[in-house]
């Protein structure tokens, strides 16, 4: 809906895509739902969901058996991002490196997007 011609609206690190491609297997998913709602300290949080059919209007972004489907209120908010998967002593867990936020809670949980011209605030995306 918001990609240019030829380009991903999203790109998937290779860690994204096992990960992704794993948790679909287990689940025999279609693939893993992106989108965003109101939450958390800065107004915005990213939701995820393993699901068995694409919604109408969601973007699908397809990578070696990895499958990402974006709600249609979220593509605008996530074009251009990365979606990496990153693992660490502590914790481990999908990384959102996405150019469309302008702030961002201490804990990473939440974002806030710069108003899109006509709409009520960029923390109401519908």
């Amino acid at each position: 809906m918001f990609a240019i011609p030829g380009s991903s609206p999203v790109t998937i690190t290779p860690a994204a895509e096992r990960q992704i491609a794993r948790l679909m297997s287990g689940k025999n998913a279609y693939g893993l739902r992106i989108g965003l709602k109101k939450g958390g300290c800065a107004g915005m949080e990213y939701t995820m969901e393993l699901a068995e059919t694409p919604d109408a209007n969601e973007e699908v972004i397809e990578q070696g058996e990895a499958r990402v489907m974006i709600a249609p209120m979220a593509q605008m908010f996530l074009f251009g991002t990365e979606i990496d998967y990153q693992t660490d002593l502590l914790e481990s867990g999908f990384k959102f490196r996405n150019p469309n936020v302008t702030d961002s809670c201490g804990c990473g949980e939440s974002v806030r997007f710069e108003p899109i011209e006509g709409s009520r605030t960029a923390d109401q995306p519908g």
